[in-house]
């Protein structure tokens, strides 16, 4: 049994404004009682998202000598967990996480792209090697869009019936994570949902998400890392995806409420208490 806090490597990258990747990762796990160690791949003044003349530095000199280090000092980690990557050198650093760290839980959120479209900084190439990185993980969180990148079939925006979806997902297992959590699915029945697939059980869940009119950045990054933090606590996989997708709802409309603006991302400092208690999750589904 530890005897103190679960540790995450958390392989991101550090936007200063607008509240995302590891901006909203680090405060997130720590406040669920998991230590956050962040590796970043690159530093960026602010996201990509409506922003002009952003400052960017790449740091694919700084993962493996950080790893390095880790080694060397015998610190270990719980989960390795990736995020935004900003090269194919940066792939293979991972990987070298990875194999660092044989008994951590490898946690791939593929952040590839969104609304039917690969953000600019990917390339093909990049998306095949991502492929192979969520080969070695045992859960990852794609959005649909991701989900069609990695099965590389064409991006269908037309909701889908319940066993559609458990296909997409038994083939997206089928790329080797056990675990398979797709984010933001609109379903035939005209709900949007968290969607997941546990192939251990050979069970698959799902938990419904309030509809709000607005995009806001970051929210990935935060599904993901609260799964991250309620699974190194024990929760189980539909609990662990609630937690998420309630935490959020809440975030989401908190901040929708006083008409910021999106590009600031989610007020995440009015909502973070919400995490800190003990709530009693029982809305997930059986898909």
């Amino acid at each position: 049994m530890l005897k103190r806090p679960a540790r995450v490597a958390a392989i991101h990258d550090l936007s200063g404004f607008g509240r995302c990747s590891l901006t909203v990762i680090l405060p997130l796990l720590s406040v669920m009682g998991v230590q956050a160690v962040p590796v970043p791949t690159a530093v960026l003044s602010t996201h990509t998202g409506g922003f002009q003349d952003i400052a960017v530095r790449d740091l694919s000199d700084y993962i493996v000598p950080a790893l390095e280090q880790y080694k060397k000092e015998k610190i270990g980690f719980e989960c390795i967990y990736t995020g935004f990557l900003a090269s194919e050198q940066q792939i293979d650093d991972c990987i070298r996480f990875m194999d660092a760290y044989p008994e951590a839980m490898a946690f791939v959120d593929p952040v590839m792209g969104d609304h039917g479209k690969m953000y600019r900084t990917y390339t093909p190439q990049l998306c095949a090697r991502m492929r192979e990185l969520v080969r070695r993980a045992n859960i990852i969180t794609p959005n649909t869009t991701e989900m069609s990148l990695l099965l590389n079939e064409p991006y269908c925006p037309e909701p889908l019936t319940h066993q559609e979806f458990k296909t997409k997902l038994l083939k997206l297992s089928e790329l080797g994570p056990s675990t398979v959590i797709v984010t933001g699915v609109e379903l035939a029945d005209m709900t949007i949902n968290n969607v997941g697939y546990d192939r251990e059980h050979n069970t698959f869940w799902r938990v419904k998400c309030s509809y709000v009119p607005v995009n806001y950045p970051g929210t990935g990054d935060i599904f993901a890392g609260i799964v991250v933090g309620s699974i190194l606590k024990g929760d189980s996989l539909p609990i662990a995806m609630e937690r998420a997708t309630r935490f959020l709802e809440l975030a989401i409309k908190t901040t929708f409420s006083y008409s910021t603006d999106p590009r600031y991302g989610v007020l995440l400092e009015q909502t973070l208490p919400w995490l800190c208690k003990e709530q009693v999750l029982d809305h997930y589904e059986v898909l």
